[in-house]
């Protein structure tokens, strides 16, 4: 069965930037349109960024992060980025990779807290 591992997250002041990284194993990889989601404490989980499988398709955003974060995949070494700029309050929340379009399979996740 697939799996994810995320990482990358952490403590960052207003302004400031991250980059997520999340590396699938125990499925084919490049088969997969990829997704990255947040879930902050008492809301729904959300999809902020997508990838289709297929090189130079275009990524899709949430209105909420669009210009400020770029979705990535290097799919040689089964791993999808994320690289969060300018970064808000609002921003913080536990981030998940997933295939877009599921709603199990969730790994831990990766904390991101914004906060001066």
């Amino acid at each position: 069965q697939v799996h994810f591992v995320e990482s990358g997250g952490g403590l960052v002041q207003p302004g400031g930037s991250l980059r997520l990284s999340c590396v699938a194993s125990g499925g084919i990889f490049p088969m997969y349109n990829m997704g990255w989601y947040r879930q902050a404490p008492g809301k729904q989980r959300e999809l902020v960024a997508s990838i289709s499988r297929v090189r130079g398709a275009t990524a899709n955003y949430a209105d909420s992060v669009k210009g400020r974060f770029t979705i990535s995949r290097e799919n040689a070494k089964n791993t999808v980025y994320l690289q969060m700029n300018s970064l808000k309050p609002e921003d913080t929340a536990v981030y998940y990779c997933n295939v877009v379009g599921t709603d199990n399979n969730w790994g831990q996740g990766t904390q991101v807290t914004v906060s001066s």
